[in-house]
């Protein structure tokens, strides 16, 4: 398996499959930006808006336009959406079988631009959602400021001079910012992070 960070903005992503699985799935591409049209017999929840919600039975003509796939329904249907989502070049993951589709989701931590992702390749989904929560645990609110204030701040450092770049963005990442953040806040701590920028 490849690891990779797919940027779905604005694109169509298809879930086949309104259960729950379906349902954690339009979730997740909602919240990474995506278009999302969901085809199912189950009827569409209230806690499900902003969707292409098609209370039907799948065909191949559900995939057009779309960038992934996500088969989520009942295994039978699931190989045949892989099957045509593979002649039309769509990527597309199985729920009922993790080695039949082209890749598999991991479980995901989030604090703002700080995502963390934790697979064991399809071997064990509660394994993975275990060691997730783990380290869910382990990362502090503040990671969030922080890593928005580094992409904030980046522009600024990339224009320096290259010889000094490197030096200056290990010190930005030196934990004793996340401190900072817990004691001072991120009005004082971007202040902080400029004056160094500025050297």
């Amino acid at each position: 398996m490849f690891p990779l960070m797919l940027d779905l903005k604005d694109r169509l992503a298809v879930v086949i499959g309104g259960g729950a699985v379906g349902r954690r799935k339009v979730a997740a591409l909602q919240s990474a930006g995506a278009r999302v049209r969901v085809v199912c017999l189950e009827e569409r929840p209230s806690e499900v808006p902003n969707v292409e919600w098609l209370c039907e039975r799948y065909h191949a003509g559900h995939l057009d336009g779309a960038v992934i796939v996500f088969a989520t329904a009942l295994p039978r249907v699931n190989r045949e959406v892989v099957r045509d989502a593979r002649t039309l070049g769509i990527w597309a993951m199985d729920a009922s079988d993790p080695t039949a589709g082209d890749f598999h989701t991991p479980a995901v931590s989030r604090r703002g631009g700080l995502v963390v992702a934790v697979s064991t390749s399809g071997g064990s989904p509660l394994l993975t959602a275990r060691i997730r929560d783990r380290i869910d645990a382990m990362l502090a609110a503040e990671y969030a400021d922080w890593v928005a204030l580094l992409a904030e701040l980046r522009p600024q450092v990339l224009a320096v001079d290259p010889r000094r770049r490197r030096e200056l963005f290990e010190r930005l990442c030196d934990e004793r910012w996340l401190e900072r953040l817990r004691s001072s806040g991120i009005d004082a701590v971007r202040a902080a992070m400029q004056a160094e920028v500025a050297g």
